[in-house]
């Protein structure tokens, strides 16, 4: 069984979200894989995350650099998971092929593009027909105006 949550970010971006539930994962014991659509997002928060706050350290890297499986955290552009992540992001409307494996999907679409939402839509859908076989929890989280998380579904 596994925990799949859908993050809908309409009040802060992505880089300022996944930074935090990133730190929170690892803070659980969990490594994480963040699955992005393209190298150039990949490489971008790959950057971000080494300069996103002083006064932090996220340890990661990236598949296109050795030894992939040592990450707590790895960005990547494909479904694999070498370093044994128990927690998959899903980033740009990336879909993926089984949840069973993972302890936690979380899937973060920005509201403001009608291309992820619509992806988020099937995803969604796709997630709770798996969720009849395989048991799976799903949950929806939406920001308010404060930017505090509330769950919708």
């Amino acid at each position: 069984m596994s925990e799949i949550l859908f993050y809908h970010l309409e009040r802060r971006p992505l880089e300022a979200v996944l930074p935090t539930l990133l730190e929170k994962s690892l803070e659980r014991g969990w490594r994480c894989v963040v699955q992005c659509g393209s190298e150039e997002r990949r490489d971008a928060l790959d950057s971000h995350l080494w300069t996103y706050n002083e006064g932090s350290f996220l340890p990661h890297g990236t598949n296109a650099q050795p030894q992939p499986e040592r990450q707590p955290v790895l960005l990547t552009t494909t479904q694999d998971n070498p370093n044994g992540a128990q927690v998959r992001f899903l980033v740009d409307a990336v879909a993926l092929d089984d949840s069973s494996s993972y302890v936690r999907v979380v899937h973060l679409f920005n509201g403001h593009d009608e291309e992820q939402v619509q992806a988020a839509r099937q995803r969604w859908r796709e997630a709770r027909e798996e969720a009849k076989t395989h048991n799976h929890e799903l949950t929806y989280w939406q920001q308010e105006e404060s930017g505090r998380w509330v769950r919708k579904a």
